[in-house]
């Protein structure tokens, strides 16, 4: 690692191949804490290469435990996180919505690094055991029409790095690789991100997937749709900028997306939404992060179509019942 750090503070770049080898090498416990935590410190003072971030992938998908849904069309929802806005969870809120119109979702998620309550924390605190076996995830979406999978459980590199990136407690390259490593390689994809030079390079290595994607990042900092700003929109097809009233009929205030203080506040306020008792901002919000899943996916006309049947999920409760359901199984 000393010979891999010298280079890098050199203001060199690895190849791709090269950080292959070094996050297998990270995975396979052979640097220690100290040394792990400079490497990762490296790429908070330069922008990260494409080609340094496909070879991270690279490691991360050869040496993940690979989930198999019998070919089910799923989904994941997901945001890079780091954007240092502590929102409640609107990313996972908006799983459940899009699992309640009948499409299935895969969850990719983690604890939160940077940030109060992940995916993760959520998840965990309102009743969901964490596993990696295949027939009970399958077992999942096809009673519930959603499972998550959680990171550590499923990438041995993300295992080894959980402590550190918690200690820094600042965004990190690993934020960038979460959503690109779903280990049930999820058929759509809709992904948040923080600033528009990382939708650029996601936009480039998502085109190299083939899949459907959507790409999402709020022009004022946010890595969902977070109706306080106008919002960039990149698809296959390509991109626009959309306003809150076109996305959510009306523009809401930084406040009323605050995600609270403890894992707690926020799993109680996760319920209170999907229970149809949240706020009609942070509905709105919810509702249309899951009506840009579901316009993702093909299977409608149009935005306002999608918009309409996340309504539906949402206010008929199928929402919630899809937690409810997936709870159950546990």
């Amino acid at each position: 690692m000393k010979k891999i750090l010298q280079y890098l503070f050199e203001h060199k770049t690895l190849s791709r191949e090269q950080s292959r080898e070094v996050l297998t090498h990270i995975a396979r416990g052979l640097y220690n804490e100290s040394e792990i935590a400079s490497f990762i410190t490296v790429f908070l003072m330069r922008s990260i290469t494409i080609d340094e971030l496909q070879g991270f992938r690279d490691a991360l998908l050869e040496l993940c435990v690979r989930v198999d849904l019998d070919g089910q069309d799923t989904i994941d929802i997901v945001g890079t996180g780091g954007d240092g806005k502590n929102t409640f969870n609107i990313s996972t809120l908006a799983c459940f919505i899009v699992a309640g119109t009948g499409q299935k979702v895969a969850k990719h998620g983690n604890y939160g690094a940077s940030s109060i309550s992940g995916a993760s924390n959520v998840m965990e605190q309102l009743g969901y055991k964490f596993k990696n076996e295949a027939g009970r995830l399958r077992q999942e979406v096809e009673a519930a029409n959603i499972c998550f999978l959680h990171a550590p459980l499923f990438h041995p590199a993300l295992k080894t790095v959980g402590p550190i990136r918690k200690n820094l407690g600042i965004r990190t390259f690993f934020n960038m690789l979460g959503p690109m490593v779903n280990p049930a390689f999820p058929k759509f994809q809709l992904v948040g991100v923080y600033n528009l030079e990382m939708a650029r390079v996601y936009n480039y290595l998502l085109q190299q997937g083939g899949g459907r994607f959507t790409i999402i990042h709020s022009l004022d900092g946010y890595d969902e749709i977070s109706l306080t700003g106008d919002t960039k929109v990149i698809t296959n097809e390509g991109e626009k900028i959309l306003t809150p009233e076109e996305l959510g009929k009306r523009m809401v205030n930084a406040t009323d997306i605050y995600g609270g203080n403890t894992v707690e506040e926020a799993a109680k306020l996760f319920t209170k939404i999907l229970k149809v008792e949240g706020s009609w901002a942070q509905n709105a919000v919810v509702l249309a992060n899951a009506a840009m899943a579901l316009h993702c996916t093909g299977a409608y006309e149009n935005y306002e179509e999608a918009y309409g049947a996340a309504v539906e999920s949402l206010e008929s409760k199928r929402a919630y019942g899809a937690l409810q359901k997936l709870i159950a199984l546990q």
